[in-house]
């Protein structure tokens, strides 16, 4: 456990990054776009989304309430690290499924199909589901409130983005409705 913990400061990164790299990478083979969100929805849902980001990438602009230590020992960066890990993975799987459907905005793409393989058949959101679970994970290792502070305000922005989401989807899927009913939005048996 003490060397989890121990290498959690450089594994997380890399976990990140490697993450990082696969999302860029993935992006370029997607289908074209059909129609695309209004600039203030993306604003919306944006804003929060990178303040949180900037938090736990750039903590020295942050007030010292935010960095004091929260949590200690080495069972906090132990379980966080397999939350990385476990979450980063989620959203992988999750984006392979979704294929050349997937965007960063709120879109509909050319020949747009709504995907219920892999994880979307239990969730309609695992990409969210995954990198909330990995964000969570970070929370912990960092063990410092600028870390659950990040974590809430990039949940705020994925809700917001969620929501407009799945009101697109609503008006191109006619078993949209269908599908809501049969699936959670984040988390089985709970959201």
């Amino acid at each position: 456990m003490y060397g989890l913990a121990a290498t959690s400061r450089y594994l997380i990164p890399v976990f990140w990054l490697s993450w990082l790299a696969i999302w860029i990478g993935a992006s370029f083979r997607v289908k074209q776009t059909r129609s695309r969100e209004p600039i203030g929805g993306a604003l919306l849902n944006r804003v929060p989304v990178l303040a949180g980001a900037a938090m736990l990438a750039a903590p020295q602009w942050l007030p010292a309430a935010l960095k004091l230590p929260l949590l200690t020992g080495p069972l906090p960066p132990t379980i966080g690290t397999i939350l990385v890990f476990a979450g980063l993975a989620l959203a992988v799987w999750a984006r392979w499924h979704l294929g050349r459907n997937w965007s960063g905005a709120v879109v509909v793409k050319q020949g747009h199909t709504l995907t219920r393989t892999g994880p979307y058949r239990r969730v309609r959101h695992p990409i969210y589901s995954g990198v909330l679970l990995a964000l969570l994970g970070t929370a912990l290792a960092i063990g410092e409130p600028r870390g659950f502070v990040a974590t809430a305000l990039i949940l705020c922005g994925f809700l917001v983005k969620l929501s407009s989401e799945e009101a697109r989807m609503r008006e191109i899927f006619a078993d949209y409705a269908d599908y809501s009913r049969d699936t959670a939005r984040l988390i089985p048996g709970v959201y």
